[in-house]
């Protein structure tokens, strides 16, 4: 009896291990299509054309969301419909990705910075909060330093300061789910050979750089980010003035995409509702 009771629980723990879903930090949903935008064109910035578009145009302050690096805006598809509910919601494809101009060049984030600040220029927008996602967060923290004025507040998820803020370089690292408009044209792979590099050797913010930082900021880091180096996180937030470092629960890197529910209210609580 005893024996076939163990057997019973090893069947039984045996089932369990193969049918229990995986924990949420290693799966991503793949963002549902964006809504109808307001306002949707090509602006002209820094040589090169910039897709972008405008949800909840004139409902409230306005917020800019940047995607990470080798996907584009559709990431936002969980946050979009919600924020505009009270907020200007603007996105962008950065430069190379998505349905912007991708050009054979070396990709530095100054450069991806100075996009956005042309962009709002263009759209006559002067200061957004700005949530940013990996790479969106690194051009966020440029802007920051850069361009603090047009920042009211910054909201960067899973961004480093230095390459060694990365536990490894790997093209998968924004892009996995959300590479729906990255086509597979004959430059893609000097494109994705040229993002690689950047990431090997930026961003180089030094610690002067974080200090003078006046925008509110909040670092944001999922509990089982597989590329983000934990204690470079608290680096960030110890060292910008007054920046709060939260940690969202049972979510990786692809927070976003993982518990959009959580990661919703994280925003609103930093930027308001």
């Amino acid at each position: 009896m005893r024996l076939g009771a163990l057997a019973t629980v090893l069947c039984l723990l045996s089932y369990w291990a193969f049918a229990m879903p995986a924990p949420r930090w290693r799966n991503s949903m793949p963002p549902p299509p964006l809504p109808r935008a307001d306002e949707s064109g090509y602006a002209a910035v820094n040589g090169i054309h910039m897709f972008y578009e405008i949800f909840g145009k004139g409902r409230g302050d306005p917020i800019l969301l940047i995607h990470g690096g080798m996907g584009s805006s559709d990431a936002w598809g969980f946050e979009v419909p919600e924020l505009a509910k009270t907020h200007e919601v603007i996105i962008a494809d950065s430069r190379g990705h998505g349905r912007s101009t991708r050009l054979r060049m070396t990709y530095t984030y100054d450069l991806m910075a100075e996009d956005y600040v042309a962009l709002l220029d263009r759209l006559g927008i002067d200061k957004v909060a700005l949530v940013g996602f990996s790479d969106g967060g690194i051009i966020g923290l440029d802007m920051a330093i850069h361009h603090p004025e047009r920042l009211s507040k910054l909201f960067a998820q899973a961004a480093n300061a230095s390459p060694d803020g990365l536990f490894e370089v790997s093209s998968s690292v924004n892009g996995h789910d959300f590479t729906r408009d990255l086509d597979d044209e004959d430059d893609f792979r000097a494109f994705r050979a040229a993002i690689e590099t950047m990431w090997r050797n930026e961003p180089n913010f030094s610690e002067d750089e974080l200090k003078s930082i006046t925008v509110p900021t909040e670092i944001v880091v999922g509990d089982h980010d597989e590329f983000i180096r934990p204690e470079h996180s608290r680096y960030l937030a110890e060292t910008i003035p007054g920046a709060k470092l939260v940690i969202l629960k049972n979510v990786s890197h692809l927070a976003l995409a993982q518990d959009p529910a959580q990661y919703l209210h994280a925003i609103r609580k930093f930027i308001g509702s």
